[in-house]
């Protein structure tokens, strides 16, 4: 069985009705990223970053996969199929994919702020129970926090992702513009013999080895799955 590596971005769940963070209207103009994105930002004042958590979940809970998510998850009758997300949301899970490595977190976990991967006190928070209330603390005793990779912390997935992509026989890109650093350089692990295609609607500087399907997530989806599945 061929091994597809896909590689997701923002613009993965745009379709959805999730907000990008980087582009006109996103949230990083409504609130400054060393606010509520950065370590010095969670120690400055975890309750508004708890607070901006929570609000995210909120929206998350209430959102559904699109069909580009779905034909991620459907490849998986022919392929092996590995997502990379550098989405914190949890809708290719919910898509039916089975083998997800989440890059910057997840948003629906919550975990200890003095060991974010000890797996003693990473929770899983339920659609019907997505709020932190301010001051709860994990089972270390320290401030339970967002499970997400801020800004000025180290990527651990990236290892793992990075080995994935050394194996992959196809490479897919969805919805990144392949300027946020590292994932962007996951590319580079890709042999160079590996068809590489990208889907996304924007101008993307990827070099001459890539395919580029310049429309959204769904409609390339349809797409290049029709011809994955015809191959």
């Amino acid at each position: 069985m061929k091994k597809i590596v896909i590689l997701t971005g923002a613009g993965m769940s745009v379709e959805s009705g999730l907000t990008t963070f980087r582009d006109a209207g996103g949230l990083w103009e409504e609130y400054p990223v060393k606010d509520v994105a950065t370590h010095d930002g969670w120690e400055r004042d975890p309750a508004l970053v708890t607070k901006f958590y929570n609000m995210l979940r909120r929206k998350c809970v209430n959102t559904q996969p699109n069909e580009g998510h779905r034909l991620v998850a459907a490849l998986e009758k022919k392929y092996d199929v590995t997502v990379v997300t550098q989405n914190v949301d949890n809708l290719h899970e919910m898509a039916g994919s089975t083998k997800v490595i989440h890059l910057h977190g997840e948003l629906m976990k919550v975990c200890s702020s003095y060991d974010p991967y000890d797996p003693r006190f990473i929770q899983t928070l339920t659609p019907d129970n997505c709020e932190v209330e301010v001051g709860t603390r994990a089972g270390d005793g320290s401030l339970l926090r967002p499970h997400i990779v801020f800004f000025q912390e180290s990527v651990p997935m990236i290892e793992p992702a990075a080995r994935e992509c050394q194996t992959a026989d196809i490479f897919i890109i969805i919805g990144t513009s392949l300027v946020v650093y590292p994932a962007a350089g996951l590319i580079h692990y890709v042999p160079e013999r590996v068809p590489v295609y990208l889907i996304d609607p924007g101008d993307v500087n990827a070099g001459s080895r890539v395919t580029h399907l310049k429309m959204g997530a769904s409609a390339g989806m349809k797409e290049l799955y029709k011809q994955l599945m015809d191959d």
